[in-house]
């Protein structure tokens, strides 16, 4: 049995396969106005003709003060519109469904940009180390919720054929999801239904400006701070219109010992969590795992044993763009090495040796 080269529908599309291009930023390659390039395209292009069903674009932040780097793609503005097209064209143009995720930075929000806003004020400890942040007036949450919705409508018009609504890794939407980032009291914090109100106003905001035929997607913790709790914002999602869910790391740990991981399993404590909330969801909308699935026979497993409806990988597309072709059809391919060259930090390069293995037969490969 071969599921991941068998096609899913999700929203009223139709994926050609169950193997994703997760979000994976290149903040090197932009100049700061937000603008998409000629390289960018080029770049997601690749994922697609080397097979991928589905690609999801990096991080683009719908209000220039809410990057998490200064260089960050935008949707805040019209003129960004058509580098996005490029985009959106150029990955269609191989089978692939192709969707941008749609992101504010929240407490991580770029000292160069703005002072961090999120749900409360705090200390709060970024990878940058630690911030006041300032609590957000319902007026201002109003605000960046048709932002949000803004930018749906900008990628839209550029020909994607929907977003990812980014509620992970401790950015906006995740802040008010946390309980230990969200000390609200009024109707964005304080219960579950309340912790995800933000993120259900800007799907069902989306979904009402941009129609039945455009896939939401929500990027979404899998503990947060248990299994259970990310199971109901999950549903809560699914609930506002979400078409798609696709789990990540959130604000809370997802050690093994903190949300208990029985071991023993060829995948690690995220995709575990992750394949719980597949089975706590029963089909209700798709589910994806992430983190580590950079091997085929890994990610074959997975969609195998019906533990997840796809799977996203970034690093292993980032070695090489022909390896959902390798989950698919078991070609060859060059593997990622788990070194951590291509994270995404606006602090270090990119500097992928699966990249360099490829320029030594072709100079001229995309990155």
């Amino acid at each position: 049995m071969n599921r991941s080269n068998t096609p899913i529908v999700i929203g009223s599309k139709t994926v050609k396969n169950r193997v994703t291009f997760a979000p994976a930023v290149r903040y090197d390659w932009s100049d700061g106005s937000g603008h998409a390039n000629e390289r960018f395209a080029r770049h997601y292009e690749a994922r697609a003709a080397g097979g991928a069903g589905l690609i999801v674009v990096e991080a683009t932040c719908v209000r220039p003060d809410g990057k998490l780097a200064p260089s960050q793609l935008g949707l805040w503005e019209d003129s960004q519109i058509q580098g996005h097209a490029a985009i959106a064209e150029a990955c269609r143009r191989h089978g692939a469904v192709v969707l941008v995720q749609i992101h504010h930075a929240g407490y991580n929000t770029h000292p160069e940009c703005a002072v961090p806003k999120g749900p409360s004020a705090m200390e709060w400890r970024t990878f940058r180390g630690t911030v006041t942040t300032q609590a957000l007036t319902i007026a201002e949450i109003g605000e960046l919720r048709d932002r949000f919705v803004d930018a749906a409508i900008r990628a839209q018009k550029a020909g994607y054929d929907g977003i990812q609504l980014h509620g992970c890794h401790g950015y906006l939407v995740n802040d008010f999801v946390s309980p230990a980032a969200n000390l609200r009291t009024d109707a964005y914090g304080g219960c579950t239904e309340n912790r995800a109100r933000f993120g259900c106003e800007i799907i069902r905001g989306i979904r009402g400006a941009c129609g039945s035929d455009f896939i939401i997607s929500v990027r979404t913790p899998v503990a947060e701070p248990t299994i259970e709790e990310a199971c109901a914002v999950a549903d809560a999602y699914a609930a506002a219109g979400a078409d798609y869910i696709q789990t990540s790391l959130g604000i809370a740990s997802t050690r093994p010992e903190d949300i208990g991981y029985p071991g023993n399993l060829p995948y690690n404590s995220i995709v575990w969590a992750g394949t719980m909330i597949h089975r706590h969801m029963s089909g209700a909308v798709p589910v994806s795992v992430v983190n580590g699935i950079n091997t085929p026979e890994l990610a074959n497993y997975i969609l195998d044993n019906d533990l997840a409806d796809t799977v996203d990988s970034a690093r292993a597309l980032l070695a090489d763009p022909n390896w959902a072709r390798a989950v698919t059809q078991g070609t060859g391919y060059v593997p990622c090495r788990g070194c951590g060259n291509c994270l995404w930090s606006p602090l270090q390069k990119h500097n992928c040796p699966a990249v360099a293995e490829r320029r030594r037969t072709d100079p001229d490969c995309i990155e």
